[in-house]
């Protein structure tokens, strides 16, 4: 398909778009709104490369319904199935990151406030109960970390302070007060991640793990990101690093107050675990299973940026404390793609998402601009959208309705914190909006002049 550029309207970024692509009329009025707008659960936990809440509501008001179902490939932090569920939709998220699917699915099939709370006073009756072993322990890995003494029980094992079998890295003994730590692997012992409720305080933990205030456990690092642990070591030595006592049910219970602020959304989402490349079989598994619409109407999703984040790396400290590994997540991602297999790999998985699509269903695919690659720059990486309609959406019979334009201010960025190479990776986000057939072009044209209500929670959907 060739397509002339269209007139950009008043609303639309001052930038110009590639020539060979339509300009979609749709003003970014998510940049308008408070950066923490939408549901509560949503800052669960900081993630990067995730988009707004904001920019996910632009999508579903103009292009689903109540009832609706609205797909994520590649979910994150379930940003696009927590606010379509919160908007009486079906939000449906698939990631193959075991920690991304873990904060979907903490979001989009929640423990209730009061589970929650039951659940943690639960936790602080067993410590309270067996304490005096955890703290010698914690006191031990401070010490010595990779003594022979100073073993832990694996994550989610029920294992007594006792039954250690694997050391604690020494990074992780440096972040943390002892008796924060001590608390910090009972609780990590204790919980188990196939429970709802279990599930739900542990995502709400790596919340709280480390940032530069009074509410994080640890106060060595941002909380957007954990730093490299070479860094972490390097740094608490020349700096005699000593972190402040903190207690982790007291951040837990007040974590969780932030979050019940609202209660959570009284439609159920559904968070899946595998490759986006095979996720038809189990997206239309799991809306058969529970008696809901097993096509899509809308999809809204973030497709990994090219060759920018180890989100394994990034994250160690968190996955540490959910028994992850950090590098196995890093290999099975395998997300350091050029440019010709990282379009393969798209159009591998828009031909996924055919079988679960709405004949009139709308796609779109915020797909960032990649400059540079740690400082250097990157061949390939600019006008990404545009190759991924020629080389992966148009071959897979998608009709496009155009693209929009969401230049993305370093200063806004989680990766500010980097330094003089802050957003200089990432500068313009170019929304590809397509049609699964025509039927959903004329719709997604349709439906980009609609205004859209701001208001959160919004009044009509606050009986649903």
């Amino acid at each position: 398909m060739s397509a002339r550029p269209a007139q950009i309207n008043a609303g639309q970024l001052a930038l110009e778009l590639p020539t060979e692509l339509p300009a979609l009329a749709l003003a970014p009025e998510w940049k308008d709104q408070q950066r923490l707008w939408g549901h509560t659960f949503h800052p669960m936990c900081s993630y990067l490369a995730s988009f707004p809440a904001a920019l996910t509501h632009a999508f579903i008001a103009r292009y689903s319904r109540p009832g609706d179902v609205v797909l994520d490939p590649f979910s994150g932090r379930g940003t696009t199935p927590l606010q379509a569920c919160a908007e009486g939709r079906i939000g449906v998220g698939n990631d193959l990151n075991p920690f991304a699917h873990l904060l979907t699915a903490a979001k989009v099939e929640p423990a209730t406030r009061a589970q929650a709370a039951t659940r943690l006073a639960q936790l602080r009756l067993a410590w309270n109960a067996d304490s005096t072993a955890w703290l010698g322990l914690g006191e031990r890995i401070a010490r010595a970390p990779y003594d022979p003494d100073s073993l832990t029980p694996t994550a989610g094992s029920g294992g007594r302070a006792i039954d250690g079998v694997e050391p604690v890295p020494t990074e992780v003994a440096l972040a943390f007060h002892p008796r924060t730590l001590a608390q910090l692997l009972f609780v990590r012992t204790t919980l188990r991640l196939e429970d709802r409720t279990d599930r739900f305080l542990a995502a709400a933990l790596t919340g709280i793990l480390h940032g530069k205030s009074a509410s994080y456990l640890s106060v060595l690092m941002p909380n957007t990101f954990s730093m490299a642990p070479r860094y972490v070591r390097d740094y608490a030595s020349r700096t005699e690093f000593a972190s402040p006592e903190r207690d982790v049910f007291d951040g837990l219970s007040k974590k969780l107050d932030r979050l019940f602020r609202q209660p959570p959304p009284s439609i159920e989402g559904i968070a899946l675990l595998g490759d986006a490349r095979d996720m038809a079989p189990r997206v239309r598994t799991a809306l058969r299973g529970r008696g809901r619409p097993d096509r899509a109407r809308l999809v809204v999703t973030s497709p990994p940026y090219l060759r920018v984040v180890k989100y394994g790396y990034y994250n160690w400290l968190r996955t540490w404390f959910l028994g992850f590994d950090a590098r196995a997540i890093d290999a099975t991602l395998d997300d350091a793609h050029h440019r010709e297999p990282y379009l393969a790999f798209i159009r591998d998985v828009l031909a996924a998402m055919r079988p679960v699509l709405a004949d009139d269903a709308v796609v779109v695919l915020v797909i960032g601009d990649v400059e540079t690659d740690r400082g250097r720059a990157l061949r390939g990486g600019i006008d990404l959208a545009a190759r991924v309609w020629e080389a992966a959406a148009e071959p897979e019979g998608y009709r496009l309705a155009g693209v929009a334009l969401d230049a993305v201010a370093a200063n806004r960025k989680m990766t500010k914190l980097w330094g003089d190479e802050a957003g200089r990776a990432t500068k313009t986000d170019r929304i590809l909006v397509l049609g699964a057939t025509d039927a959903g072009r004329r719709r997604a044209l349709a439906g980009a002049p609609l205004d859209v209500d701001w208001t959160w929670p919004q009044r009509s959907l606050r009986s649903l």
